[in-house]
């Protein structure tokens, strides 16, 4: 992470300031950045002639800039084409919270919320880029050691990219949170964790014998937190952050 990013925050407007809980609310690089980095799948929201949508897709980072991708004959990607404003969002539950009375039932969580315009990504180079990160943003250097996608694959597949006008992170880590009065009540209370864990690799039944699996892929071990090998994995392919 670079002391520019640790420094530099979104513009706050009436669109991305967080109107509830303040407190909550993050616009710093950093941290809209490091939620946003933990996570493969966002969901996009748009409007096509008056009607709202939200579609989930894969999504990747750079600097900040957010780029996705999908079917070049996808409702979402022939209408974002054209320029259209969009809202991007991830979020990530990390408990579930017990409390004394009914009211107080919350969950703990990271979330953002991100606005821009979205484009088209036709320029040559921009887009070959982009055919190799959407592959090695996840899976470092995988893509050298794969077949070449053909003609056919990369123009059937489109991207699009979007540069963050405005963002912000809603942020809340604070587990049982009652009044103090119910305290005192007979009434059992927890937090119950939620964590998205690998599982064990199951290699294809098909592989021909003698591969075996890379080394980059070591972050992607049994037990460890998708959200720590999706971030590893990042600032492997982008150094700088």
């Amino acid at each position: 992470m670079s002391d520019g990013e640790n420094l530099a925050s979104y513009p706050t407007s009436s669109r991305n300031q967080v109107k509830r809980r303040h407190d909550r609310g993050f616009y710093d690089h950093a941290t809209v950045h490091r939620i946003l980095d933990a996570s493969m799948m966002c969901h996009v929201s748009y409007v096509i002639d008056g009607q709202p949508y939200c579609t989930p897709t894969f999504f990747w980072r750079e600097g900040t800039k957010l780029y996705w991708h999908g079917s070049s004959a996808s409702r979402m990607l022939r209408n974002q084409s054209k320029g259209e404003r969009v809202c991007l969002t991830v979020a990530h539950l990390d408990s579930l919270v017990l409390a004394r009375c009914g009211f107080n039932h919350s969950a703990d969580y990271r979330a953002v919320m991100a606005f821009g315009t979205a484009y088209l990504v036709t320029d040559a180079d921009e887009k070959e880029r982009a055919v190799v990160a959407m592959v090695d943003r996840f899976f470092p250097d995988r893509t050298a050691s794969l077949r070449a996608s053909n003609t056919q694959e990369i123009k059937a597949t489109s991207f699009i990219a979007m540069e963050i006008e405005e963002a912000s992170a809603k942020i809340r880590a604070k587990g049982v949170a009652d009044d103090d009065e119910d305290y005192e009540l007979p009434v059992y209370a927890e937090r119950i964790p939620v964590r998205t864990v690998l599982g064990a690799p199951e290699p294809c039944t098909r592989l021909l014998p003698g591969v075996t699996r890379p080394e980059t892929l070591n972050g992607y071990r049994e037990g460890r937190l998708l959200e720590d090998a999706l971030r590893d994995a990042y600032f492997l392919q982008y150094p700088k952050g």
